[in-house]
């Protein structure tokens, strides 16, 4: 199951309180105190993890308790502090507190951390409250509670390439053919339900991270149909492929298609709009697909170009058309 969005509760441990004893031994008058301070609580802790690509393990656990600081003894044995307690995320996800809606961090590389709830620290033992003119101390302080916090967490997928279009335009369908991503695939629209990834090799040293963007149509940005779920995905993509099907199943006209989905990348913001696009028609084996080519390409006033998922027809081109504006985008930045 692929979750992108999700809220949960975290708690962070409290610190043990601190010890009020002295030191009873024999031969030892006035042995004066000796009690220990409490240990610290456990904190919580987010990382993204690498292999991890979905928040799925959070949907049915709501509520997240670090444990707490043992308290001091005598002897000025201290307790022992809790371990923290760590939330493993995809890299790309966005930890919000949401009550404010304040970013605490964006994880968008694999190790990066944040401490979204401080556990607290232990209390003093008696111990520390001696001096010369109070050598019998009874005062000790308890352990500090650990913070409490509302979370949400939002994946924003990192790919390096996003496949974006009209339901049906083949995305599914390229992702599987050029990468080991085995996405939902029908012949009727909306099949995909949430973003897929695979990885594209060109060779040995070249590849890159493809997405399958699904639920695009007009009014997305808005929130009509799937897109208004999935358009976050694409504000990490580096590079948009717009696959625009030449033989609609609804009859719809595919550069009118195509213009569609531009208006909500624009609608959208995010500098979506500004991202480098790749127009390609799909499908070319259907007869027909050459004329909607040449007719996008005088709409658009730029190469356009066309590939079959099937017959592997400019498949080929495709992907190295797609590494090459990638290439040129990592090195523009």
């Amino acid at each position: 199951m692929f979750v992108d969005r999700v809220t949960i509760e975290v708690e962070a441990g409290r610190g043990g309180d601190g010890c009020v004893s002295f030191r009873r031994e024999k031969f030892v008058p006035r042995g004066g105190p000796d009690g220990g301070d409490g240990g610290d609580g456990g904190s919580i802790v987010v990382v993204a993890e690498p292999g991890v690509d979905s928040l799925a393990a959070l949907v049915h656990r709501k509520h997240w308790r670090a444990g707490r600081g043992q308290a001091g003894s005598g002897s000025q044995r201290h307790g022992a502090s809790a371990d923290d307690l760590t939330i493993r995320v995809p890299p790309g996800t966005i930890v919000l507190d949401a009550v404010h809606g304040l970013v605490l961090k964006d994880l968008a590389q694999p190790g990066d951390r944040v401490t979204a709830a401080r556990g607290g620290k232990g209390g003093k033992g008696n111990t520390r409250f001696k001096s010369a003119t109070n050598q019998a101390p009874r005062e000790h302080t308890p352990g500090d509670d650990g913070e409490s916090r509302q979370l949400t967490f939002e994946l924003k997928l990192i790919a390096d390439v996003g496949l974006v279009g009209m339901p049906n335009a083949g995305k599914s369908t390229l992702l599987s053919r050029v990468s080991r991503a085995r996405p939902e695939i029908a012949d009727y629209p909306f099949t995909t339900k949430s973003p897929n990834l695979g990885i594209v090799g060109l060779d040995l040293e070249r590849s890159f991270v493809m997405a399958d963007i699904p639920g695009l149509i007009e009014g997305a940005h808005a929130g009509v149909g799937l897109g208004h779920e999935f358009l976050r995905h694409v504000e990490r993509t580096r590079v948009l492929v717009h696959l625009v099907e030449p033989m609609p199943a609804d009859e719809s006209d595919p550069v009118e298609n195509y213009q569609a989905i531009r208006r909500e990348l624009v609608e959208y913001g995010h500098g979506l709009a500004e991202r480098p696009e790749i127009v390609a028609v799909s499908k070319s084996e259907l007869p027909g697909a050459a004329a909607v080519r040449d007719r996008l390409a005088a709409a658009t006033g730029r190469e356009v170009l066309s590939f079959s998922s099937v017959t592997g027809q400019s498949l080929d081109r495709l992907l190295q058309s797609a590494h090459a504006q990638l290439h040129a985008d990592r090195q523009a930045t």
